[in-house]
């Protein structure tokens, strides 16, 4: 077997070459499952699958149709969709034609679009629908360099009268004019694919910033291979894997998870549709998937919700059950970190296994019944929720990276993972801390630059390599690293004390199963306090039984008997804290943030700025009147 360090080491320029080996190695074998969905009452979904060899030849196919578009190497092909498996196969079909991807959100607004489509010179727009075309067509003025928009639902591939000639065409009208290209010039693709160099563009992903306009980070074809291979090198997904894959494609972390299952060999089932989550695990049954902290809090609410509906006694034993998990949990990793066993007392087990029978095994089989692992990216877990979790037997595992350094820097080794931290750097990072706690990252992952910006990329990434996260956070004596905030995030009172919001936040979440997004005050204040948003179907689940039923979410929320509720919990989350990080007033928000409104990105990060101006209102109406220091 190849070591780590010779398969990183021993890497080919570009994700190209590895898709390449990987279909000559396993034509046969299984690469994505997909659904075509049913039509409405016609029962369930039917998943389809596409081996590396009939994958390849649809991947050929547009490569072959975006060179006869004439589509230039490094020139850049936008993708506005969400994630399907025309995403995955279109994104392998730029990358060996030689092109670059630029990614678009499909929730971006037409302007955004406009202005990301300019900005890369993107030639051609590869969009999902109507919805994604129409945007195009509504900014095409600005947009001269843009020369064809295929769009993939064929039905909406449909010129209008305006259009220029040929600016409109479908995904398989593009893969047949590349099948007829490939008939003429057999080796055209494989031609481009040879002449990929390591530091030639590969991908241009925008950053959502919180202010000003997105910065396009550079990622060169070495930074997906370096991914690919350093995720095979750590072991943590094997080639009989089978890994759901909904997270949208747009964000860096969607993305790396397909150049490492490229170079392992697992299989991918591909469904983006959020609301088809829960319905889709028990069909998929993963072993292995990837998700944002919101989505395990999202389903630890849900459990907890289900367990008090059962009535007061099926309550006592879910409470009595979390317990024993978080317990369990603590020791085993405890006693695993200091004598490599992670053994519990026999009490402690004998409770675990009646616990497991009640409550742990009706969750996994909820998951799937076959999860062997999930890692959890993009933002926190909280540890409490991490620890439930681990008690019942979902691993999940916590790893850590930005856009700028493609998604994977950090993640929990296998069975040694150690909750509340992101685990230990990817083979061939490197990781130092600054005087100020800022954590520095250097290795092959890091980008060239924002696309057009040396002035923001010399802010960030110096001329040895090491580059500026941002975010603060401490290394422990085995490498493991925790992170403690977003360096620009940190609040400092008015009374000169610093405080880690993401660290007040997170145990709000952890304690209180009606929490959906929180947002922790305070910066050049004498006091903190909280911006509050409900998990709508948990707390209109508890105002059904709390004399509340029939009310809407905004009348739930803005209820004295709610306000109460929260609060009991925001209390005890104070005791636990130092006096100056406690909070003092909160608000409940009419309505759960979202991306329509702009404060949360679609990776589901809060945008803070934006979150302050929305409900400017009700933070001076927590301050008025209070004396500032």
């Amino acid at each position: 077997m190849t070591d780590t360090h010779t398969l990183i080491e021993s890497r080919p320029p570009s994700v190209a070459a590895i898709f390449l080996e990987r279909v000559e190695a396993t034509p046969d074998g299984e690469a994505y499952r997909y659904p075509v969905p049913a039509a409405a009452g016609q029962g369930p979904d039917d998943w389809r699958v596409l081996t590396w060899a009939a994958a390849a030849e649809r991947v050929f196919a547009t490569a072959a149709g975006l060179i006869a578009l004439g589509v230039r190497p490094e020139e850049r092909v936008a993708l506005a969709s969400n994630t399907r498996v025309e995403w995955i196969l279109a994104d392998l079909g730029v990358l060996c034609s030689g092109a670059a991807t630029t990614t678009v959100y499909p929730s971006t607004n037409a302007e955004e679009t406009a202005y990301i489509l300019a900005d890369s010179g993107s030639r051609v727009l590869i969009a999902e629908d109507a919805a994604q075309l129409a945007k195009a067509r509504e900014r095409r003025a600005e947009l001269p360099e843009l020369t064809h928009v295929v769009v993939i639902a064929e039905a909406d591939a449909r010129p209008a009268a305006d259009d220029p000639e040929d600016w409109v065409l479908s995904l398989a009208e593009l893969e047949k004019r590349g099948a007829a290209y490939l008939a003429e010039h057999p080796d055209c693709v494989t031609e481009r694919i040879a002449a990929l160099r390591a530091d030639q563009l590969a991908t241009l992903i925008y950053t959502s910033g919180t202010t000003g306009r997105p910065k396009g980070v550079r990622l060169p074809h070495d930074c997906w291979s370096y991914m690919a291979r350093a995720i095979q090198g750590t072991g943590l997904v094997t080639k009989e894997d089978v890994q759901y894959l909904w997270l949208p494609l747009a964000h860096v972390f969607g993305k790396v998870l397909t150049a490492g299952q490229i170079s392992v060999g697992h299989v991918i089932a591909v469904d983006g549709r959020v609301d088809k989550i829960i319905e889709n695990l028990p069909v998929v049954r993963p072993t292995y998937m990837a998700a944002v902290p919101r989505i395990f809090e999202k389903v630890y609410n849900g459990v907890v919700a289900k367990a008090r509906e059962g009535g007061g006694a099926k309550y006592k034993i879910f409470q009595w059950a979390a317990g024993v998990a978080r317990e369990y949990a603590k020791v085993s990793q405890d006693n695993f970190r200091h004598t490599g066993n992670a053994s519990v007392p026999f009490a402690l087990a004998a409770q675990h296994k009646v616990a497991d029978a009640l409550v742990y095994a009706k969750l996994r089989d909820a998951f799937g019944g076959r999860l062997r692992a999930a890692v959890s990216g993009s933002a926190a877990l909280a540890p409490e929720i991490g620890y439930f979790f681990s008690g019942a037997g979902i691993h999940i595992l916590e790893g850590y990276g930005l856009t700028e350094s493609s998604a994977a820097s950090f993640v929990n080794p296998g069975a040694s993972y150690r909750i509340g931290t992101v685990g230990k750097p990817l083979p061939g990072t490197e990781v130092r801390i600054a005087e100020d706690g800022e954590i520095l990252l250097r290795g092959p992952g890091i980008m060239q630059g924002y696309h057009g910006l040396p002035e923001k990329t010399a802010e960030v990434l110096e001329p040895d390599g090491w580059f500026h996260t941002g975010d603060i956070g401490e290394l422990s004596a085995d490498g493991f690293l925790r992170i403690t905030d977003r360096k620009k995030d940190l609040i400092k009172t008015s009374g000169g004390k610093y405080i880690a919001p993401a660290e007040v936040e997170g145990r709000i979440k952890a304690v209180c199963p009606f929490v959906s997004n929180v947002l922790v005050h305070g910066a050049n204040r004498n006091f903190c306090t909280a911006l509050i948003a409900l998990d709508e179907p948990a707390i209109l689940g508890w105002a059904k039984e709390h004399g509340l039923a029939g009310m809407e979410y905004a009348e739930v929320v803005a209820a004295e008997r709610t306000r109460e509720l929260i609060d009991s919990y925001v209390e005890q989350v104070n005791e636990g804290l130092q006096r100056w990080q406690r909070i003092r007033k909160f608000r409940l928000l009419p309505r759960d943030l979202d991306i329509e409104h702009g404060e949360v990105t679609p990776s589901l990060k809060i945008k803070r700025p934006v979150v302050e101006r929305s409900f400017k209102d009700l933070l001076d109406e927590m301050y008025a009147g209070a004396r500032e220091a």
